[in-house]
């Protein structure tokens, strides 16, 4: 039913510990069904003890947007895709499933998520492991970190060439499905009492998640993200505060 996605580039390290919370989902998932991309890294990197998991291994960096040509490929109805900083708990599968398949919440789910206050990427209102923990489905403008979705919206990706390769597939993402395919993007409950069903453990998140490889610290981040917005905005985009 789901294909996940996995993504090696500088944290070789979490690989086996995402392979084992993948597989201690409530959602059962086969080994033929996680996929695992590696980008091109100066650091040694393992394949997965599994022999029955997918590797894709790059001989280049394709950054960010590499990995999301797997689920082109894939048979499953639904894909789950996670950031290598990312443990998801163990009924977080479960959560997406539950929240995908209510109509007014039939989107992009994902496990950070952003709310655009002004037409640029800062400053924003974020929400789920590192957010604001929901006890409700909150629509966002663009999720990142942890991904769900149905298999047939991962074309939208692909229908425009990005403004950058650099930076921003998670903003093109929603972007384009909503504009291309009338889907919103929302993120699942993250309740205080409820820490199974989140997307990520949050010690483990926020560690790795700030360590030296981090993208977000690099001096470019947030303004290739402004203008990346500013650019999907004068294109159509529509946030959830209507920003113009």
């Amino acid at each position: 039913m789901i294909s996940v996605i996995l993504n090696v580039y500088k944290r070789p390290h979490m690989l086996e510990k995402q392979i084992q919370a993948i597989k201690n989902q409530s959602i059962k998932i086969e080994s033929e069904n996680i996929h695992v991309w590696y980008n091109k890294s100066d650091v040694q990197q393992y394949h997965p003890v599994d022999k029955e998991i997918k590797t894709y291994v790059c001989n280049w960096n394709t950054k960010f947007f590499g990995r999301f040509t797997i689920p082109l490929l894939v048979k499953t109805p639904y894909v789950a895709m996670f950031d290598d900083d990312i443990l998801p708990q163990i009924d977080w599968l479960k959560n997406c499933l539950e929240t995908i398949e209510k109509e007014e919440t039939n989107g992009i789910l994902g496990g950070s998520g952003v709310i655009l206050k002004e037409k640029s990427y800062t400053p924003f209102d974020k929400v789920g492991w590192n957010g604001h923990h929901l006890n409700y489905v909150q629509r966002v403008d663009l999720v990142g970190h942890a991904w769900f979705f149905r298999q047939e919206w991962a074309k939208y990706l692909w229908y425009e060439k990005p403004f950058t390769w650099d930076n921003g597939e998670d903003i093109m993402f929603s972007f384009l499905a909503q504009k291309y395919g009338n889907v919103n993007t929302f993120v699942p409950p993250h309740p205080e009492s409820n820490k199974l069903i989140w997307s990520s453990d949050f010690k483990t998140g926020n560690e790795i998640g700030n360590d030296v490889n981090a993208s977000w610290k690099k001096g470019s981040h947030y303004n290739e993200r402004g203008r990346i917005c500013e650019y999907c905005i004068n294109n159509g985009w529509k946030t959830v505060n209507n920003v113009k």
